[in-house]
C-alpha cells in the first residue's frame, strides 16, 4: 500500500468513528491490497465489488437485497461483529474470518466474508509459502494408517513429520495425546504448521492458510462445531497462546471430546488477545461421499454425514448460535483485559439486551467501558466483558462469572460510563466491607 493509501483509509476509519487494533488494522490493509480502497456502508441497493464496511446494522429485508448485490469480486468486512445484529447477514455469506478484539484500542471483533472462496484460492495457487504437514496416530494401530498421507505428500513434495506415539488406546488418540505432539512440533519446527489426521489424504497443495497470512485455521463442522482434524497454525504469538491453552484443558479435562477443548480455547484466546482466525472451506475438511470431494485439498477417511462430529448432539447448545456468526457466547466472556493491580481481585461487567438496542449505542458503550478500565481499573486486576442479547443469556454469564468469584455488574447500551466507573464501584465494595466488620 502506498502512503496514500494509508492515509485514505485512516480518513475512512476516522469518519465512521471505527477503533482498531494493530492486528486489526494489518488484517484490513491486506484486504485492500486484494480488493482495492473500501467504501462504508455502501448503498443497499445495486451490484458491489471491491471491499466494503459495514458498521450500520440492516434490517432483514435490507441483508438480503445486500446480499443479492454482492458479486465474487467484493468482500465484507463488519468491524463490530460481536453484536448479534449482524448475525443473519453473515448467515447469508461466506465466513472467512474473524480478528479478536484488542482492548480499549481496539474494543470490537471484526468479521471479514463474502460471496465465496474463489478468489482466495485462486492467488493462493501462486503463493510460494507452504506449511509443515504434521500427523501422528496409535503406535499399536500400525503404520498402514498412515499409508496414504505419506504417498500423497510425497507426491506433492511438501516437508512433513508423521509419528506413531504412544496413546491409552490402540484405535484412537485422546485429545492430550494430539494437544502434546502439536507442542512437540511446534517446539522441533519453526515453519508453519498444518496437522491433518493420520488417515487423510491431500489432493492439492494446501497454500490457502498460508498465503491469508493467518494466526489460525480451521473448520467449522455445521458451520458451528471445530473440528481438530484439520488445524493450521501460523508462526505466531497468538498461535501458541492458543495451543498452549488448548494443550491445558486437554491435560485438565481427557474424557472431553477433542472439538468441544479447542473451541474453549479458542474462545479463551480471542478474548485475551487479537486471535487472527480463519475458517477454512469445506474443500479443506472433505469426507468421503461428499459431492465436492474430487476437487477436495484435504479428504477425511470418514464417510460424509449431516450429524456432528463430537459424540453428544446436545454438547454446548448455548454456543451454536454464536459459533455459526463467528462470536463467543454469553457463557464465554467477549473481551477479558488485565491491569497492574496487584491484587488478585476480577470484576465482570454484562452489557445485556444488546440485541434488542441500537448498534451504535452497543458500539459506544463497549468503547466506553474498556477506556474507562484503561483509563481507571479501580484496582480490579482482571476486567471481563460479556454481551448479552437476551436474559438467558445474562443468567449463563453471571454464573460463569460468580464460579470465577468476580464482583458483577449490569450496564445497559447507552448507559453513561464515567471515566471512574470501576474506581467508584471498588469503593462502593470497600463501604460494604466495613459495614459487614464493623456494623
Amino acid at each position: 500500500m502506498t502512503d496514500e493509501t494509508h492515509a485514505n483509509l485512516d480518513r475512512l476509519l476516522q469518519a465512521g468513528g471505527i477503533q482498531l487494533g494493530r492486528a486489526q488494522r494489518d488484517r484490513l490493509t491486506w484486504l485492500v491490497g486484494q480488493y482495492g480502497a473500501p467504501t462504508l456502508d455502501a448503498n443497499l441497493e445495486g451490484r458491489h465489488g471491491g471491499l466494503i464496511l459495514l458498521k450500520e446494522l440492516p434490517s432483514g429485508a435490507a441483508a438480503e437485497l445486500f446480499y443479492r448485490a454482492l458479486t465474487p469480486a467484493s468482500a465484507v468486512v463488519i468491524p463490530g461483529s460481536e453484536n448479534p445484529g449482524f448475525d443473519f447477514l453473515k448467515s447469508k455469506l461466506t465466513e472467512f474470518g474473524t480478528v479478536g478484539p484488542c482492548g480499549a484500542d481496539g474494543p470490537h471483533e471484526i468479521w471479514w466474508g463474502g460471496i465465496g472462496w474463489s478468489k482466495f484460492l485462486t492467488a493462493a495457487d501462486a503463493s510460494a509459502a507452504r506449511p509443515r504437514i504434521v500427523s501422528c496416530y496409535p503406535r499399536g494401530g500400525g503404520e498402514n494408517i498412515s499409508s496414504g498421507l505419506r504417498q500423497s505428500l510425497e507426491r506433492l513434495r511438501l516437508d512433513s513429520h508423521i509419528e506413531a506415539i504412544e496413546t491409552q488406546f490402540d484405535d484412537r488418540i485422546l485429545c492430550f495425546e494430539k494437544a502434546e505432539f502439536m507442542v512437540r512440533m511446534w517446539n522441533k519446527y519453526r515453519e508453519p504448521l498444518l496437522f491433518v489426521e493420520a488417515g487423510a489424504v491431500l489432493r492439492e497443495l494446501p497454500l490457502l492458510p498460508s498465503f491469508l497470512r493467518c494466526d489460525v485455521a480451521l473448520h467449522k463442522w455445521n458451520r458451528w462445531e471445530m473440528s481438530a482434524r484439520t488445524l493450521y497454525l501460523g508462526r505466531t504469538a497468538h498461535a501458541e497462546l492458543l495451543l498452549r491453552a488448548w494443550q491445558q484443558l486437554a491435560a485438565s479435562y481427557p474424557a472431553v471430546w477433542e472439538g468441544y477443548l479447542l473451541d474453549q480455547a479458542w474462545s479463551l484466546t480471542s478474548s485475551q488477545v487479537p486471535l487472527d482466525t480463519v475458517w477454512l472451506p469445506r474443500s479443506y475438511h472433505a469426507l468421503k461421499g461428499d459431492l465436492g470431494a474430487s476437487r477436495a485439498v484435504i479428504l477425511h477417511d470418514q464417510r460424509t454425514t449431516t450429524l456432528e462430529l463430537g459424540p453428544d448432539p446436545g454438547f454446548a447448545g448455548l454456543v451454536r448460535t454464536a459459533r455459526r456468526a463467528g462470536r463467543t457466547g454469553a457463557r464465554d466472556a467477549f473481551m477479558v483485559m488485565t491491569s497492574k493491580a496487584t491484587t488478585g481481585n476480577g470484576i465482570a461487567v454484562i452489557l445485556r439486551d444488546i440485541a434488542a438496542s441500537d448498534a451504535t449505542a452497543v458500539a459506544a458503550t463497549v468503547e466506553a467501558v474498556t477506556g474507562a478500565y484503561a483509563a481507571d481499573c479501580g484496582g480490579y486486576g482482571r476486567f471481563e466483558l460479556s454481551l448479552c442479547a437476551w436474559q438467558e443469556d445474562v443468567g449463563a454469564a453471571r454464573e460463569a462469572a460468580a464460579l470465577a468469584r468476580y464482583r458483577i455488574l449490569e450496564i445497559a447500551p447507552g448507559q453513561k460510563i464515567a471515566n471512574d466507573f470501576f474506581a467508584a464501584h471498588a469503593s462502593d465494595d470497600a463501604v460494604m466491607t466495613a459495614r459487614h466488620l464493623f456494623p
